[in-house]
């Protein structure tokens, strides 16, 4: 079976693409799982031809056939009589709206999750504790841009009871765009700080790009779980009728911080029946974390004794806060992601453990435009407020600024560095953007 499609631009595309996908969304029930990607291509596949700047997908078609995928959604020409070759106008659009025709048949609460710093913690922290009680459905790892997010949505089984969703971003209007297929009925912003600065242009940017979530709640009448500590979260959740707070003063759910040296635990005023979680987590900073789990739990019906077990059982893990034991010496190792914000409550948080020995491997933070050389002078500021054994920051703007502390080109450097040290009883903590590949370091 082939769909041909006269190649059209803008709506008319849209239009054109959108009365053809009942049609794909047939193919999709008889085949319920779908790729982008050859090399994690399964049989049975439904697979999405996209294409980049450098690459056409749609020169994988073929071989994702033979590799045994059902169909190839292609967008672009290539020799081929194969009828499971279907032909769209644009691949990516109709991977977008078949996952918008599927959020449609799906008659389940979903809750989009974003923010600068901590979705991916939270999103983990909230569907282990909904996975207790319902079948939930999440985002897998980090998949939570414009291909990611369709793919998750598509995921969804028809026995689903709710589905969880991260809503990454890194300009305005993205997760506008994202609101437009997953058609979220509960939102959660994490907190709005000094990420991807250089597409959101500044911190005003942020808070807007992260606001579009809000905004579909708002014009929806959909329900948000919100930091209630924050005051910038209250202005931007006005005109929104149902809100489910959580926080440390004065909220639906109220937690306090009891310690964290190095793993955290939280208490709670007004939910006796709970009293304290111990959690595998490290960090001050994910209080916010835990008390959102507890909120988002509660509001749906998760007996206080799961939603306990279902977060002190959560073991972080993809370099996101992971303590670390490797011989004598521990590590945290928190190097998936880095902005300003998460950079400095990392540091404070690390200069606030017990531990004689302490070293920093700070690498460099990505995407903070014009502010980027003052936002790392910063953080080298922040260091020297503190007593180190030894700092070491590696790549990025480190290197652009004359500073007293130990300066690598990139990881692989630093590793061969920390190799020669035959460190012992040290306690580390090892942070950068994703691009600077910090984990190996100790790989």
């Amino acid at each position: 079976m082939t769909f041909l499609f006269k190649y059209t631009q803008g709506i008319a595309c849209m239009m054109e693409v959108t009365n053809q996908i009942k049609e794909l969304y047939k193919l999709f029930l008889q085949n319920p799982s779908v790729q982008t990607d050859t090399r994690k291509l399964r049989s049975g596949d439904l697979f999405f031809a996209l294409s980049g700047p450098n690459y056409n997908g749609s020169d994988f078609a073929l071989k994702a056939l033979e590799l045994g995928a059902a169909y190839a959604i292609i967008d672009k020409d290539i020799e081929s009589d194969d009828e499971r070759i279907i032909k769209v106008p644009d691949s990516l659009l109709a991977l977008q709206l078949l996952a918008k025709y599927h959020r449609q048949q799906l008659k389940i609460p979903v809750l989009a999750i974003t923010g600068s710093n901590g979705k991916t913690t939270t999103k983990e922290l909230v569907s282990t504790v909904l996975a207790t009680t319902l079948i939930t459905y999440t985002t897998q790892g980090n998949l939570n841009n414009h291909i990611g997010v369709p793919l998750t949505i598509l995921s969804i089984k028809t026995d689903a009871e709710i589905a969880v969703i991260e809503m990454g971003a890194n300009h305005q209007k993205e997760i506008a765009s994202y609101c437009e297929y997953t058609l979220p009925t509960h939102a959660l912003i994490t907190n709005c700080g000094k990420a991807h600065l250089e597409g959101f242009g500044g911190i005003e940017g942020v808070i807007k790009g992260k606001g579009e979530l809000y905004d579909y709640i708002r014009a929806n009448g959909g329900t948000v779980f919100i930091n209630w500590d924050y005051k910038y979260l209250q202005t931007m959740s006005g005109g929104i009728t149902n809100l489910i707070k959580y926080g440390t003063v004065s909220a639906d759910t109220i937690g306090y911080l009891i310690e964290s040296n190095p793993f955290l635990k939280v208490g709670f005023k007004n939910h006796n029946e709970l009293e304290t979680i111990s959690t595998q987590l490290v960090g001050e900073y994910n209080v916010p974390n835990v008390l959102c789990a507890v909120a988002v739990g509660k509001y749906f019906g998760v007996p206080n004794e799961k939603i306990k077990s279902g977060i002190e059982n959560y073991v972080p893990t993809n370099s996101r806060s992971q303590l670390i034991h490797k011989d004598s010496n521990s590590i945290i190792l928190d190097a998936y992601n880095a902005n300003p914000t998460s950079m400095k409550a990392a540091i404070e948080n690390f200069a606030s453990l017990d531990g004689a020995t302490k070293v920093l491997f700070i690498g460099g933070m990505m995407e903070l435009g014009d502010e980027s050389l003052a936002e790392h002078l910063s953080i080298i500021n922040l260091i020297k407020k503190y007593n180190w054994d030894k700092v070491v920051l590696v790549g990025g703007d480190f290197n652009k600024i004359v500073h007293p502390f130990i300066n690598l080109t990139n990881s692989l450097e630093a590793k061969e560095w920390f190799t020669n040290q035959h460190f012992t009883n040290t306690h580390f903590l090892i942070k950068g953007s994703r691009s600077m590949q910090m984990e190996k370091i100790i790989q």
